[in-house]
């Protein structure tokens, strides 16, 4: 029988799958390209969806704290996300399709984003650009890109349903953990979690603070972010936390930023 040709690696002969390998690789220390990193998204069915109201207020405190502080903004899709997965669900789309529609209603929602940022240098970019972070804000620019994680066609299939379960929440967070940001707030139009939807019950209780693995016990039937970002979060490496607040409340962004208690607070 012949012999495997191999180079002399610690993973040698490894299938990379064997749990005492994976465990010693969690103890290994990654590098945090950018610390010092907000990543802000707003929100699209929660914020962008209202339009100049809503939206050019909240520009100009974002571009004013991208002017002493390091901000990359992610967007959402909002309606017309739901619109192309209702018409895509008709049509029998898979998930991974009906993940490569969504990505292109976020991508419209940078492109006007990074338009309205102009004069605080906004620039539009793309998914895979993230390494380029550095160099872009030590220049000055605010970065701007669609906050759909680039799964598309190999997006995961749910665990229920078929409406991708990575969506821009997720992104959102992906990209502060890879990056080992400093925050990760989701901009949105309630005040933060609550135990329901209070636009639906108005008397749901309201939740300043919860653990990760706290908040996947109580197996919501709603909730204001995406599961799929609260489960990630229990095995991130740099992130540790994730921060629900107002988007339409002027200054909220800017509190959450500064580490002031604001909205809701998600730990791992």
């Amino acid at each position: 029988m012949a012999e495997r040709f191999e180079m002399e690696s610690k993973f040698r002969g490894e299938s990379l799958v064997r749990r005492g390998l994976l465990r010693e690789t969690r103890s290994g220390k990654q590098v945090r390209i950018m610390p010092d990193l907000n990543v802000i998204k707003i929100g699209g069915h929660g914020v962008i969806d209202y339009g100049r109201d809503v939206i050019y207020p909240l520009v100009e405190e974002i571009g004013e704290l991208s002017r002493n502080n390091k901000v990359l903004v992610a967007t959402g899709g909002g309606v017309r996300v739901r619109h192309i997965l209702d018409v895509g669900i008709d049509l029998g789309m898979p998930t991974g399709v009906l993940a490569e529609l969504a990505g292109k209603i976020s991508e419209q929602n940078a492109i006007m984003m990074s338009i309205l940022f102009s004069k605080y240098n906004g620039t539009r970019i793309h998914t895979d650009d993230l390494l380029n972070l550095p160099s872009l804000i030590s220049l000055g620019m605010l970065p701007v890109v669609q906050g759909t994680p680039p799964y598309g066609l190999y997006e995961h299939p749910p665990k229920l349903g078929s409406i991708p379960p990575h969506r821009t929440d997720t992104g959102a967070f992906l990209m502060a953990e890879v990056v080992g940001g400093k925050n990760c707030i989701l901009g949105k139009n309630v005040d933060g979690l609550y135990t329901e939807n209070p636009f639906v019950n108005p008397d749901a209780e309201f939740i300043p603070e919860i653990t990760a693995d706290e908040l996947i016990e109580m197996e919501m039937e709603d909730m204001v972010l995406e599961p799929k970002a609260v489960e990630l979060l229990r095995d991130a490496v740099h992130v540790t936390e994730i921060k629900i607040v107002n988007a339409h409340v002027p200054g909220n962004i800017t509190k959450a930023v500064n580490g002031e208690r604001v909205g809701t607070l998600i730990r791992a």
